[in-house]
């Protein structure tokens, strides 16, 4: 007697689940009008997109800022989903760096003539010049000997094929490669256009969060729109994860940033004899000082704490003060980049703001 066996569901191998994909990439841009912060860039790409005369471009700027989204939002506009796919050839240049890849991958790619349109399975209609893209991200990490490759085979097929170079520094980019290049650069975030891109993100996915977490989002990533993303969703994962769902807070975030919490920097301020106000600005004139008893305590209790001394002395002092003790803290970075003892470089860092502030 045969058993009727239940099938069990196929799923698309290259499927993901929505709920656990990245938000940024779940946000990334989908056209070029949905960048934030470039609106001179964006105006140029713009013309560029309706005469579909692109020429090789280098799109340079820190990281996060949306340099690669715009690129691959321009291909999208230009080519549609489908001939995306072979149109548009994308590489990671720090992983791929070396002269080999640029002889290979790219040159094979680059030589290769634009396939016939096909139909885009959307209904939509889009330009589809008769030209290729290459993406090379982090392209300041290519070699000198690679670069220079690069550059001979940017001339040879410049008709059907056009460059987008995207990189941190553009002064690592070789001069001659560089010249062939329109530049656009990409300048950090402004606080409004990322309040309003995180408060858009928060909203479709459900998340609460107060202006103040908002802020702390922000000032923990310093311009770095991708890093304040991955924040708020490490943020709102971890606080769903508990019976009942706790509300995101600011000190959420700087845990999850590795950035000192304000308190614990205030706490080491006030040891150290500044006072702390309500602005959170640091005040070098206080009577109350403490002795070296004092401070070592405290010292030793933010190394318990197991705080980055780099980060914390980062954040201690602004810059008023920081000029008081600009030498000290130098050689304490120093020191700590070679691996130095934190504990030891700490105390010394305290007293020797404490000596600075106490003439």
């Amino acid at each position: 007697m045969a058993f009727f066996q239940p099938q069990a569901k196929t799923v698309p191998k290259h499927t993901v689940d929505p709920v656990l994909q990245p938000w940024i990439e779940k946000y990334r841009p989908k056209t070029i009008d949905d960048v934030s912060a470039q609106e001179h860039t964006v105006t140029v790409l713009r013309k560029a997109l309706l005469s579909t005369n692109l020429p090789h471009m280098l799109f340079y700027g820190p990281p996060g800022t949306g340099k690669t989204s715009t690129i691959l939002a321009l291909a999208r506009q230009l080519f549609g989903p489908d001939n995306f796919r072979n149109r548009v050839l994308e590489l990671n240049a720090s992983d791929e760096r070396g002269i080999s890849v640029v002889r290979e991958k790219i040159k094979t790619f680059a030589r290769q003539t634009p396939r016939a349109q096909a139909a885009n399975s959307d209904g939509k209609s889009y330009p589809c010049p008769p030209y290729k893209i290459i993406i090379l991200d982090e392209a300041d990490s290519m070699t000198q000997d690679a670069q220079g490759a690069l550059r001979r085979i940017m001339e040879t097929y410049a008709r059907i094929t056009r460059f987008c170079l995207v990189c941190n520094y553009v002064t690592r980019i070789i001069e001659p490669l560089a010249s062939r290049c329109s530049k656009f650069r990409f300048t950090p975030l402004d606080p409004l256009s990322t309040s309003s891109r995180l408060t858009h993100i928060a909203a479709a996915e459900h998340v609460e969060v107060t202006p103040e977490v908002v802020t702390t989002l922000i000032d923990a990533s310093n311009g770095d729109l991708r890093r304040s993303i991955t924040y708020l969703q490490s943020a709102s994962r971890l606080s769903s994860s508990a019976d009942p769902p706790t509300p995101i807070t600011p000190r959420d975030i700087q845990e999850i940033a590795g950035v000192v919490p304000t308190t614990v920097v205030n706490d080491l301020a006030r040891t150290l004899g500044l006072d702390v106000g309500s602005d959170m600005v640091v005040d070098a004139v206080t009577p109350k000082r403490r002795g070296f008893d004092a401070i070592q305590t405290k010292v030793k209790e933010v190394i318990r704490e197991g705080y980055s001394v780099a980060q914390l002395l980062s954040q201690m002092l602004p810059a008023r003060q920081k000029a008081t003790c600009a030498l000290v803290i130098a050689e304490a970075d120093k020191a700590l980049c070679d691996g130095a003892d934190e504990e030891l470089w700490l105390l010394e860092v305290a007293m020797q703001t404490y000596k600075a502030l106490s003439r």
